[in-house]
Protein backbone atom coordinates (compact mmCIF):
# COMPACT_ATOMS: atom_id res chain seq x y z
CA UNK A 1 0.00 0.00 0.00
CA UNK A 2 0.79 3.84 -0.61
CA UNK A 3 -0.30 6.99 0.21
CA UNK A 4 -0.04 10.40 -1.65
CA UNK A 5 0.82 13.45 0.84
CA UNK A 6 -0.69 17.08 0.28
CA UNK A 7 0.77 19.73 2.43
CA UNK A 8 -2.30 22.67 3.87
CA UNK A 9 -0.89 24.81 5.85
CA UNK A 10 0.59 23.31 9.38
CA UNK A 11 -1.64 20.16 8.40
CA UNK A 12 -0.84 16.60 5.88
CA UNK A 13 -2.83 15.46 4.06
CA UNK A 14 -2.53 11.41 3.39
CA UNK A 15 -4.65 9.61 0.96
CA UNK A 16 -4.07 5.86 0.62
CA UNK A 17 -4.13 4.30 -2.69
CA UNK A 18 -7.55 2.50 -2.86
CA UNK A 19 -6.71 -0.73 -4.62
CA UNK A 20 -4.31 -3.54 -4.22
CA UNK A 21 -0.83 -3.47 -5.97
CA UNK A 22 0.42 -6.13 -7.48
CA UNK A 23 3.32 -7.29 -10.21
CA UNK A 24 3.85 -9.35 -12.63
CA UNK A 25 7.15 -10.74 -11.59
CA UNK A 26 7.44 -12.98 -14.82
CA UNK A 27 7.52 -9.91 -16.85
CA UNK A 28 9.72 -7.89 -14.77
CA UNK A 29 12.67 -10.00 -14.21
CA UNK A 30 12.08 -12.63 -17.35
CA UNK A 31 14.48 -15.02 -16.11
CA UNK A 32 11.98 -16.54 -13.68
CA UNK A 33 10.17 -17.91 -17.06
CA UNK A 34 13.27 -19.76 -17.20
CA UNK A 35 13.17 -21.49 -13.77
CA UNK A 36 16.37 -19.59 -12.81
CA UNK A 37 16.28 -20.19 -9.36
CA UNK A 38 18.64 -17.51 -8.16
CA UNK A 39 17.65 -15.09 -10.16
CA UNK A 40 14.27 -15.96 -8.98
CA UNK A 41 15.22 -15.84 -5.81
CA UNK A 42 16.55 -12.57 -6.03
CA UNK A 43 13.18 -11.44 -8.15
CA UNK A 44 11.26 -12.70 -5.40
CA UNK A 45 12.86 -11.13 -2.39
CA UNK A 46 12.67 -7.81 -3.22
CA UNK A 47 9.54 -7.80 -4.74
CA UNK A 48 7.53 -9.18 -1.50
CA UNK A 49 10.26 -7.11 0.62
CA UNK A 50 8.86 -3.83 -0.98
CA UNK A 51 5.94 -2.32 1.07
CA UNK A 52 4.50 -1.12 -2.12
CA UNK A 53 2.95 -4.40 -3.02
CA UNK A 54 0.23 -6.20 -1.89
CA UNK A 55 0.16 -9.19 -4.57
CA UNK A 56 2.74 -11.01 -6.80
CA UNK A 57 2.25 -12.98 -9.70
CA UNK A 58 4.32 -15.85 -11.00
CA UNK A 59 3.89 -18.07 -13.47
CA UNK A 60 3.99 -21.78 -12.83
CA UNK A 61 7.38 -22.27 -11.50
CA UNK A 62 8.93 -25.65 -11.41
CA UNK A 63 8.54 -28.18 -8.45
CA UNK A 64 12.33 -27.65 -7.51
CA UNK A 65 12.34 -23.48 -7.56
CA UNK A 66 9.12 -23.35 -5.97
CA UNK A 67 10.36 -25.16 -2.73
CA UNK A 68 13.14 -22.50 -2.56
CA UNK A 69 10.58 -19.36 -2.89
CA UNK A 70 7.53 -21.02 -1.21
CA UNK A 71 8.89 -19.75 2.58
CA UNK A 72 9.66 -16.96 0.88
CA UNK A 73 6.46 -15.79 -0.43
CA UNK A 74 4.55 -16.75 2.54
CA UNK A 75 6.63 -14.99 5.06
CA UNK A 76 6.22 -12.18 3.67
CA UNK A 77 2.57 -12.16 4.08
CA UNK A 78 1.96 -11.21 0.16
CA UNK A 79 -1.01 -12.54 -2.12
CA UNK A 80 0.23 -14.85 -4.79
CA UNK A 81 -1.35 -14.89 -8.12
CA UNK A 82 -0.70 -17.19 -10.98
CA UNK A 83 -0.53 -16.49 -14.79
CA UNK A 84 -0.82 -19.40 -17.39
CA UNK A 85 -0.53 -16.47 -20.10
CA UNK A 86 2.52 -18.22 -21.66
CA UNK A 87 0.75 -21.43 -21.95
CA UNK A 88 -1.82 -19.92 -24.14
CA UNK A 89 0.20 -17.36 -25.98
CA UNK A 90 3.80 -18.81 -26.31
CA UNK A 91 3.27 -22.60 -25.48
CA UNK A 92 0.52 -22.67 -28.04
CA UNK A 93 -2.47 -24.27 -25.78
CA UNK A 94 -5.44 -23.00 -27.21
CA UNK A 95 -9.08 -23.64 -25.36
CA UNK A 96 -10.52 -21.64 -28.07
CA UNK A 97 -9.59 -24.54 -31.14
CA UNK A 98 -12.29 -25.54 -33.14
CA UNK A 99 -10.73 -28.63 -33.26
CA UNK A 100 -12.16 -30.69 -30.67
CA UNK A 101 -8.74 -32.50 -29.71
CA UNK A 102 -7.11 -29.77 -29.53
CA UNK A 103 -9.43 -27.83 -27.67
CA UNK A 104 -9.03 -31.07 -25.14
CA UNK A 105 -5.59 -30.94 -24.92
CA UNK A 106 -5.73 -27.08 -23.93
CA UNK A 107 -8.60 -27.98 -21.35
CA UNK A 108 -6.62 -30.55 -19.85
CA UNK A 109 -3.32 -28.84 -19.56
CA UNK A 110 -4.70 -25.52 -18.49
CA UNK A 111 -6.78 -27.91 -15.58
CA UNK A 112 -3.41 -29.24 -14.22
CA UNK A 113 -1.90 -26.21 -14.10
CA UNK A 114 -4.82 -25.00 -11.77
CA UNK A 115 -4.82 -28.18 -9.91
CA UNK A 116 -1.11 -27.53 -9.25
CA UNK A 117 -1.11 -23.61 -8.67
CA UNK A 118 -4.50 -24.85 -5.56
CA UNK A 119 -1.89 -27.47 -4.07
CA UNK A 120 0.55 -24.54 -3.88
CA UNK A 121 -2.59 -22.25 -1.93
CA UNK A 122 -2.95 -19.98 -5.06
CA UNK A 123 -6.73 -19.21 -5.16
CA UNK A 124 -6.20 -16.46 -8.98
CA UNK A 125 -5.44 -18.35 -11.71
CA UNK A 126 -5.24 -16.08 -14.98
CA UNK A 127 -4.70 -16.70 -18.82
CA UNK A 128 -5.82 -15.66 -22.38
CA UNK A 129 -8.03 -16.97 -24.90
CA UNK A 130 -5.62 -18.78 -27.58
CA UNK A 131 -5.23 -17.93 -30.90
CA UNK A 132 -8.01 -15.95 -33.15
CA UNK A 133 -8.71 -17.84 -36.63
CA UNK A 134 -9.74 -15.27 -38.30
CA UNK A 135 -13.03 -13.55 -38.96
CA UNK A 136 -14.79 -16.43 -41.17
CA UNK A 137 -13.97 -18.90 -37.96
CA UNK A 138 -14.30 -16.51 -34.89
CA UNK A 139 -17.98 -17.26 -34.01
CA UNK A 140 -17.26 -21.36 -33.60
CA UNK A 141 -13.80 -20.38 -32.24
CA UNK A 142 -15.84 -18.18 -29.17
CA UNK A 143 -18.58 -21.01 -28.90
CA UNK A 144 -15.25 -23.32 -28.35
CA UNK A 145 -13.68 -21.08 -25.80
CA UNK A 146 -16.83 -20.92 -23.60
CA UNK A 147 -17.24 -24.63 -23.76
CA UNK A 148 -13.58 -24.89 -22.39
CA UNK A 149 -14.56 -21.90 -19.76
CA UNK A 150 -17.47 -23.66 -18.51
CA UNK A 151 -15.67 -27.02 -17.58
CA UNK A 152 -12.59 -25.42 -16.15
CA UNK A 153 -14.86 -23.27 -14.12
CA UNK A 154 -16.18 -26.29 -13.30
CA UNK A 155 -12.93 -28.08 -11.77
CA UNK A 156 -11.78 -24.98 -10.66
CA UNK A 157 -14.47 -24.22 -8.26
CA UNK A 158 -14.30 -27.32 -6.59
CA UNK A 159 -10.08 -26.10 -6.10
CA UNK A 160 -11.62 -22.80 -4.65
CA UNK A 161 -9.71 -21.24 -7.82
CA UNK A 162 -11.08 -18.36 -9.73
CA UNK A 163 -10.40 -17.53 -13.46
CA UNK A 164 -9.17 -14.32 -14.61
CA UNK A 165 -9.43 -14.26 -18.71
CA UNK A 166 -7.36 -11.62 -20.22
CA UNK A 167 -7.60 -9.48 -22.96
CA UNK A 168 -5.27 -9.35 -25.86
CA UNK A 169 -4.38 -7.78 -29.07
CA UNK A 170 -6.24 -9.56 -31.81
CA UNK A 171 -4.47 -7.64 -35.08
CA UNK A 172 -1.09 -6.99 -34.13
CA UNK A 173 0.94 -9.17 -31.95
CA UNK A 174 -0.31 -11.65 -29.88
CA UNK A 175 -3.56 -12.14 -32.15
CA UNK A 176 -6.04 -13.74 -29.33
CA UNK A 177 -9.37 -14.63 -29.96
CA UNK A 178 -10.25 -12.55 -27.13
CA UNK A 179 -10.43 -9.42 -28.08
CA UNK A 180 -12.08 -6.37 -27.56
CA UNK A 181 -13.63 -5.33 -24.18
CA UNK A 182 -17.26 -6.26 -25.61
CA UNK A 183 -17.11 -9.78 -26.67
CA UNK A 184 -15.34 -10.45 -23.79
CA UNK A 185 -17.76 -9.51 -21.64
CA UNK A 186 -19.96 -11.71 -23.74
CA UNK A 187 -18.08 -14.79 -23.26
CA UNK A 188 -17.66 -14.20 -19.37
CA UNK A 189 -21.27 -13.31 -19.41
CA UNK A 190 -22.56 -16.63 -20.97
CA UNK A 191 -20.24 -18.64 -18.41
CA UNK A 192 -21.36 -17.28 -15.85
CA UNK A 193 -25.41 -18.16 -16.22
CA UNK A 194 -23.55 -21.29 -14.75
CA UNK A 195 -20.53 -20.13 -12.96
CA UNK A 196 -19.58 -17.40 -11.18
CA UNK A 197 -15.71 -18.02 -10.39
CA UNK A 198 -14.37 -16.00 -13.50
CA UNK A 199 -13.63 -12.75 -14.13
CA UNK A 200 -11.70 -10.53 -16.72
CA UNK A 201 -8.45 -8.85 -17.34
CA UNK A 202 -8.00 -5.25 -18.46
CA UNK A 203 -4.55 -4.49 -19.47
CA UNK A 204 -3.86 -0.76 -20.23
CA UNK A 205 -0.62 -1.93 -22.30
CA UNK A 206 -3.09 -3.82 -24.36
CA UNK A 207 -5.39 -0.93 -25.21
CA UNK A 208 -3.73 0.92 -28.30
CA UNK A 209 -3.11 -2.12 -29.98
CA UNK A 210 -7.29 -2.91 -29.66
CA UNK A 211 -8.22 0.77 -29.87
CA UNK A 212 -9.80 0.69 -26.50
CA UNK A 213 -9.44 3.50 -23.61
CA UNK A 214 -10.67 2.84 -20.21
CA UNK A 215 -13.98 4.07 -20.84
CA UNK A 216 -14.51 1.12 -22.52
CA UNK A 217 -14.13 -0.73 -19.20
CA UNK A 218 -17.72 0.84 -17.73
CA UNK A 219 -19.44 -1.96 -20.02
CA UNK A 220 -17.19 -4.44 -17.84
CA UNK A 221 -17.94 -3.19 -14.70
CA UNK A 222 -19.18 -6.12 -13.53
CA UNK A 223 -17.15 -8.65 -14.55
CA UNK A 224 -13.36 -6.67 -13.73
CA UNK A 225 -11.21 -8.90 -11.73
CA UNK A 226 -7.96 -7.23 -12.41
CA UNK A 227 -5.98 -4.83 -14.11
CA UNK A 228 -2.74 -4.51 -15.52
CA UNK A 229 -1.20 -1.00 -16.36
CA UNK A 230 2.18 -1.25 -18.94
CA UNK A 231 2.97 0.36 -22.40
CA UNK A 232 2.21 -0.81 -25.82
CA UNK A 233 5.63 -1.24 -27.62
CA UNK A 234 5.53 1.21 -31.34
CA UNK A 235 8.55 0.65 -33.59
CA UNK A 236 9.91 2.98 -35.81
CA UNK A 237 7.87 1.34 -39.07
CA UNK A 238 4.71 1.71 -36.87
CA UNK A 239 3.92 -1.73 -36.17
CA UNK A 240 2.58 -2.29 -32.42
CA UNK A 241 3.80 -4.76 -30.30
CA UNK A 242 2.93 -6.08 -26.89
CA UNK A 243 6.55 -5.89 -25.68
CA UNK A 244 5.76 -4.42 -22.31
CA UNK A 245 8.23 -1.73 -22.29
CA UNK A 246 9.10 0.67 -19.49
CA UNK A 247 7.64 3.83 -19.20
CA UNK A 248 8.75 6.31 -20.64
CA UNK A 249 11.29 4.33 -23.26
CA UNK A 250 11.19 4.91 -26.71
CA UNK A 251 8.36 4.03 -28.48
CA UNK A 252 6.11 3.48 -25.42
CA UNK A 253 2.93 4.11 -25.67
CA UNK A 254 1.37 5.01 -22.02
CA UNK A 255 2.50 7.42 -19.25
CA UNK A 256 1.15 9.55 -16.37
CA UNK A 257 -2.14 11.18 -17.92
CA UNK A 258 -3.48 7.27 -19.65
CA UNK A 259 -2.29 5.54 -16.11
CA UNK A 260 -4.48 9.13 -14.06
CA UNK A 261 -7.67 8.55 -16.31
CA UNK A 262 -7.70 4.53 -16.11
CA UNK A 263 -7.77 5.10 -12.10
CA UNK A 264 -10.59 7.75 -12.68
CA UNK A 265 -12.59 5.55 -14.78
CA UNK A 266 -12.01 2.31 -12.01
CA UNK A 267 -13.30 4.86 -9.17
CA UNK A 268 -15.83 5.95 -11.12
CA UNK A 269 -17.39 2.37 -11.67
CA UNK A 270 -16.52 1.31 -7.67
CA UNK A 271 -13.65 -1.47 -9.21
CA UNK A 272 -12.32 -3.66 -6.10
CA UNK A 273 -10.06 -5.58 -7.43
CA UNK A 274 -6.06 -4.99 -7.43
CA UNK A 275 -3.75 -3.33 -10.33
CA UNK A 276 -0.80 -4.60 -11.57
CA UNK A 277 2.32 -3.24 -13.39
CA UNK A 278 2.96 -5.57 -16.18
CA UNK A 279 6.72 -4.36 -17.31
CA UNK A 280 10.15 -6.11 -18.89
CA UNK A 281 13.50 -4.75 -18.99
CA UNK A 282 14.83 -4.11 -22.28
CA UNK A 283 18.65 -4.89 -23.71
CA UNK A 284 20.09 -2.93 -21.11
CA UNK A 285 18.45 -2.21 -18.50
CA UNK A 286 18.53 -3.28 -15.08
CA UNK A 287 14.88 -5.61 -14.05
CA UNK A 288 14.58 -2.73 -10.72
CA UNK A 289 14.81 0.22 -13.47
CA UNK A 290 11.45 -0.43 -15.29
CA UNK A 291 9.78 -1.52 -11.63
CA UNK A 292 10.98 1.86 -10.31
CA UNK A 293 9.97 3.57 -13.30
CA UNK A 294 6.12 2.71 -12.83
CA UNK A 295 5.73 2.84 -9.10
CA UNK A 296 6.52 6.71 -9.51
CA UNK A 297 4.13 6.71 -12.45
CA UNK A 298 1.44 5.24 -10.33
CA UNK A 299 1.78 7.36 -7.14
CA UNK A 300 2.01 10.85 -9.53
CA UNK A 301 -1.31 9.54 -11.42
CA UNK A 302 -2.66 8.78 -8.48
CA UNK A 303 -1.89 12.49 -7.33
CA UNK A 304 -3.23 14.11 -10.10
CA UNK A 305 -6.61 12.14 -9.46
CA UNK A 306 -7.15 13.38 -5.88
CA UNK A 307 -5.38 16.57 -5.47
Amino acid sequence: MFAVLSKKGRYIHAVPFPWKVSIVAFMAHPLLMKNDLQSSLEAIRVLTNDPFFDMIEVNLLSDDVWRQLEPVIKNSGVDLAIGLQPMTTAQGYNPASIVEQKRKEAVEALSQAIRKAAERGVRKVGFSSGADPGPDNREAAKDSLVKSLKELAAFSSKLGVSLILETFDRDWDKRQLIGPIREAVSVVEEVRQEYNNIGLLWDLSHAPMLGESPEDLKIARNYLSHIHIGCTKKLPDGKLMDWHPGFYRPGAINGVEEVSHLLKVLDEINYVGAIGFEVKPEEGQHWREVVEAAKGVLYTAFAKLVF
